[in-house]
């Protein structure tokens, strides 16, 4: 039965896709049956993971025309696939609007799915609109991207509360998985101030994983690959399969060694 991860924060730019790519990708790497679901109308993680014909994507699933397993493609990656997004997924909200328990609609389509992956993850637009509620609705837990930056915090009360209220209210299972902290600049004293108070807040749920900021951590996109693929010895890369062991970890999987 698969583990269904969230990748989630409404503020935008703080490595929220950057994770979803790399993070799945190295689960995948340790020989995890992966499936990433972008469910991003903007379709990066679609994109950085190569693939181009995305026609049938997460919009045919969710207004009903297709069932998840037509929409699945296999990446260039043994272990990992992806249910990719495009740019029709913009109107997808308005089309659920009204669909009868349309809080559900992700949930149920990935139900046959479970017992064919180890993990899921999914990578959400930075919003927290009935895209993102059918994800937290569907998942067991949430990952929470936090940037090493000015304003670390800002916004995250509003994500924990809409977190609870999924749980009150649609997905009683639910729970944060943890906090990554991203884009640590080892120069800037901020940096080192925001993981601090990150800490203080968040506790061990702070994963011990810090993601370094890396150039080729940020140019593997624009080669369509995750950087463990683009280039397996960079900061970037080790960042993510450490991050990758240490989350396997926690969820008491056997550890198997990552594969590059």
């Amino acid at each position: 039965m698969a583990k269904t991860i969230v990748i989630a924060n409404q503020k935008g730019g703080v490595g929220k896709t950057t994770t979803a790519i790399n993070l799945s990708a190295s689960v995948a790497a340790a020989e995890f049956r992966t499936l990433l679901i972008d469910i991003d109308p903007q379709a990066n993680s679609t994109s950085g993971l190569g693939v181009e014909n995305n026609d049938l994507s997460v919009y045919q699933v969710l207004i009903g025309e297709e069932p998840a397993k037509y929409c699945i493609q296999n990446t260039y990656m043994p272990f990992l696939d992806i249910l990719p997004s495009n740019i029709n997924l913009v109107g997808a909200e308005v089309e659920m609007v009204s669909l009868e328990a349309r809080e559900y609609i992700l949930k149920k389509s990935l139900e046959p799915l479970l017992n064919n992956y180890d993990f899921i993850f999914i990578d959400c637009p930075p919003s927290l609109g009935l895209l993102t509620l059918n994800a937290l609705s569907s998942a067991n837990s949430v990952l929470i991207p936090v940037q090493c930056e000015y304003f670390a915090l800002e916004g995250l009360g509003q994500l924990l509360n809409t977190i609870n209220i999924v749980k009150k209210n649609l997905n009683p299972e639910l729970a944060v998985e943890g906090v990554v902290l991203t884009m640590f600049d080892t120069r800037l004293r901020l940096s080192h101030q925001v993981v601090d108070e990150v800490k203080k807040y968040f506790g061990n749920k702070v994963y011990e994983t810090i993601i370094h900021r890396n150039v080729r951590l940020s140019e593997a996109p624009s080669h369509s690959k995750p950087v463990i693929l683009y280039d397996a010895s960079s900061i970037g890369a080790q960042n993510y399969i450490s991050l990758a062991s240490e989350l396997i970890q926690r969820n008491n999987f056997q550890k198997r060694e990552v594969s590059t």
